[in-house]
């Protein structure tokens, strides 16, 4: 059977290429990898326009997930973190809360999956990187901050003209562009653009732990599955990882904070 230590489902944006390889990459022995790909119009993989195409995902998600539910899987993550960025942090858990009443399973984003990667870690102050627009960035240290991180340093990659294009090169100079003695940890944002061949050497360069969207999302999804295995080519995260429960909700801010 496939699968037979579990399956991960995971909701793609259309036109994305890299999602699928990385996960099939990083996946254990015995655990199966499944994706559908989310309703959107326009150029993907566009800086321009994202915001548009990121609603379009969010309002046809129920379809879609009904749809990559027939697998069964033990776990579905809506694999793309700006998705996250548009929706903010309260509906952001509330569509998680919603997802998971629907199926009976759990519910990760990338997002969430990053969150709970970094808290794992102990980390507060986070360097942050993204393949997206000045606009699109700023959307994404707005979230990372609601959720208490501080954030000494940002920037994204110069002369993007679409994120499916880019390389694992790239990532690894973002990174280095972006870090900071005051950051304890790196978070590259996306998983249009490659990183998981960058990661292991960014961190024995840098020196802490680097996280992208990409690793996070595997080890919050294999923490949901309750397979502890250590994974190559995901940095310590999924090195080091254990089978404590995934982090399956998102909590909306505190309306007394």
């Amino acid at each position: 059977m496939m699968g037979w230590r579990g399956r991960i489902g995971f909701l793609i944006p259309p036109g994305n290429p890299t999602v699928e390889p990385e996960m099939a990459s990083l996946a254990p022995r015995g655990v199966s990898v499944h994706f559908h790909r989310m309703v959107a119009s326009g150029a993907t993989g566009s800086l321009s326009g994202q915001d548009e195409r990121n609603r379009s995902q969010i309002a046809h998600l129920q379809d879609t997930a009904d749809l990559l539910a027939l697998v069964k899987p033990g776990v579905m993550v809506m694999a793309h973190t700006a998705m996250s960025y548009t929706l903010g942090r309260e509906a952001e858990a509330a569509l998680v809360d919603r997802m998971q009443a629907r199926y009976d399973r759990p519910f990760v984003t990338a997002f969430g999956s990053v969150v709970a990667a970094l808290r794992h870690l102990g980390i507060d102050r986070v360097a942050y990187a993204t393949p997206y627009s000045p606009e699109t960035t700023l959307q994404g240290k707005a979230h990372l901050e609601s959720y208490g991180f501080a954030v000494p340093a940002f920037g994204h990659l110069p002369g993007v003209t679409n994120i499916y294009d880019e390389t694992a090169e790239r990532a690894y100079a973002l990174a280095r562009l972006v870090d900071r003695p005051e950051a304890q940890a790196v978070f590259l944002s996306g998983v249009g653009m490659p990183t998981l061949e960058a990661i292991d050497l960014l961190e024995r360069d840098l020196g802490k732990p680097v996280i992208s969207s990409a690793s996070a999302m595997m080890w919050n999804a294999l923490r949901a599955l309750g397979v502890g295995a250590s994974v190559p080519g995901g940095g310590r995260l999924l090195a080091t990882m254990g089978t404590a429960p995934a982090a399956t909700a998102l909590s909306s801010p505190d309306p007394g904070a």
